[in-house]
């Protein structure tokens, strides 16, 4: 999602040209292109799936067969993780304990389905201000809450870092994560103000605002995680910019963290 703009193929391209040895996809680039063929494609190139984004949204009509097909894709894309976006309030709702215990209802259904699969749900915590509309879920606690009620080899958590730097209990949730084996992504953005109108739209490339990245790295990596490291920036204005040097941008802003890891 951090350079959208580049095509399946194109950004399968690039990743093997700059070495870095593998990448995170969304569900609509996938289908567009063809289940298949992206999984071949990247299986082709010795790229390794990250994770899938995204699963959730479980207000929506329709929520479970959708979250059953988004976990066969990344079962078919070699994908051990599919993040889950859980979804806000339901219409005319304003009951946000309701909502959680939904999500949590709704991960029980879904839960032994990815198992089967091979696939592990990781919940992601959004920042608060998408609780009414994208994710009831909005602390790193919250989402561990619901995902040890099940193995921890079928749902655990996203860790990112422009959701969950602001709070002062993240680092023990990071740890905690770790511990139980539930620390299933690891995601960096950086926090940038002012905030653009959108919102949705404004994470910062890396280095360019307030979180000090280095350190939640660091955190990650005392937490025990030794998997990948991904970035996902949504923003306008990288993605109006050529594809290319938006990856070569990110890539040299990553590698100045000192992450060894990609």
């Amino acid at each position: 999602m951090t350079v959208k703009q580049l095509s399946l193929p194109e950004l399968v391209e690039q990743c093997v040209r700059l070495g870095i040895p593998a990448v995170g996809l969304w569900r609509e680039p996938v289908r567009a292109y063809g289940l298949e063929a992206s999984a071949r494609l990247v299986r082709d190139a010795g790229l390794t799936v990250t994770s899938l984004c995204r699963g959730g949204f479980f207000t929506a009509d329709g929520w479970l067969d959708d979250n059953r097909a988004a976990i066969d894709e990344a079962a078919a894309l070699g994908a051990d993780t599919l993040v889950l976006v859980s979804g806000g309030l339901p219409p005319g709702g304003r009951d946000l304990a309701a909502a959680r215990a939904r999500i949590a209802g709704a991960i029980a259904q879904l839960a032994p389905y990815a198992g089967e699969r091979g696939v592990r749900l990781a919940i992601e915590p959004l920042h608060p201000m998408y609780a009414a509309d994208r994710c009831a879920v909005s602390t790193l606690d919250q989402a561990l809450e619901i995902a040890e009620r099940f193995p921890a080899e079928q749902v655990g958590v996203v860790v990112d870092t422009y959701h969950v730097w602001w709070d002062d209990r993240a680092p023990a949730a990071v740890a905690r994560a770790g511990a139980a084996g539930r620390l299933h992504s690891f995601q960096l953005a950086d926090w940038t103000t002012p905030l653009p109108a959108g919102v949705l739209n404004g994470r910062g490339q890396l280095g360019d605002g307030v979180i000090d990245l280095r350190a939640w790295c660091e955190l990650a990596a005392a937490a025990g995680h030794t998997g990948p490291v991904e970035v996902e920036l949504f923003n306008d204005e990288l993605w109006g910019r050529d594809g290319v040097e938006v990856l070569e941008e990110t890539l040299k802003r990553f590698t100045e963290l000192g992450i060894s890891e990609s």
